[in-house]
């Protein structure tokens, strides 16, 4: 069904003044902050994830936005609702996921972690067995400048165990970087990109899994979320799948690389991974929303993937 003309204009509008209102820096990561923020401040046996850093990077233009606005907002935030049904719920679904995996891999005996589009990434600073891993942390400069000042802010140094690799992943090649601040090729190291690469042109993606296969230790892995390729190039037979596609490219932040549906496994193997497994919201509702959250939807168009270097 094509979105009509009046709640184009609404769709239009809300585009306009969330980007506005978000501030310098990735609007995107910004909306995915808010996300994470305010589940943190639900009760205990509600929240899905706890990220009790979330709220400081947020942009104080957007909180104080929202105190002198409240019926704006609230409205804002039921339009958000009706364009993108249970985005909210997957994107706080895919933090706890994330961090389950994370705490797993250190169960099993990674000995790095590179969070590749870092951004405002909060795990190596609340997850407490991160503190013995060297973990690196790949970003854009300007974003990561303004976190580093943040976790002063927060911590009153930049933690030792952290590694800071400022890269544009677009236009830079990290790897011979990385490798340059201390990456370890021989070790057993965990790769994250969450929220990453369907931001990014499918050569660059390769780029960045060809440099995994090569250069980690035996049984590395990685774990990425992505979108199907019909809400990358607008074939989406789903209102949400053409509503998200729009909006991004309205905030400036275009998707660039989808992967076609059931075929991840194989987009895997032919470039080196093995032991591919697939994760949908679906998985992620059964797993996570149950109980006093039984009713909460989750979109289905993110899926998630890990899988272990050959």
């Amino acid at each position: 069904m094509e979105i009509s003309e009046n709640a184009e204009k609404e769709f239009n509008n809300m585009n306009k003044i969330f980007k506005e209102i978000a501030g310098p820096g990735s609007k995107t990561a910004m909306g995915v902050l808010l996300a994470r923020s305010f589940e943190s401040q639900k009760p205990e046996d509600e929240r899905i994830c706890y990220d009790p850093y979330a709220v400081y990077f947020i942009n104080p233009e957007i909180l104080k936005w929202g105190a002198n606005h409240p019926d704006e907002a609230r409205i804002m935030q039921e339009q958000m609702d009706r364009f993108f049904p249970g985005r909210n719920n997957s994107i706080v679904a895919r933090v706890r996921f994330f961090d389950d995996f994370v705490k797993k891999s250190i169960d099993e005996g990674i000995e790095q972690l590179v969070i590749l589009g870092a951004g405002y990434d909060s795990r190596a600073y609340r997850i407490e067995g991160l503190k013995k891993i060297k973990t690196f942390e790949v970003d854009h400069p300007a974003t990561q400048n303004i976190k580093m000042e943040k976790i002063k802010m927060i911590f009153g140094s930049l933690p030792d165990h952290v590694v800071y690799v400022p890269c544009n992943l677009e236009t830079e090649d990290f790897s011979q970087r990385l490798i340059d601040m201390g990456y370890n090729r021989d070790v057993k190291t965990l790769f994250l990109m969450e929220g990453l690469l369907m931001y990014l042109q499918p050569e660059v993606v390769d780029e960045i899994l060809s440099f995994i296969v090569k250069d980690s230790g035996k049984n590395s892995s990685i774990l990425f979320d992505y979108f199907p390729q019909s809400a990358v190039d607008g074939s989406s037979r789903l209102e949400a799948g053409r509503n998200i596609r729009d909006q991004v490219s309205q905030l400036g932040e275009p998707f660039k690389f989808g992967i076609k549906e059931g075929t991840v496994e194989t987009f895997l193997t032919q470039r080196g991974f093995t032991q591919a497994c697939n994760v949908t919201m679906e998985d992620c509702k059964k797993a996570y929303f149950q109980g006093i959250n039984k009713n909460r939807i989750v979109d289905s168009l993110k899926s998630f993937v890990h899988a272990v270097v050959q």
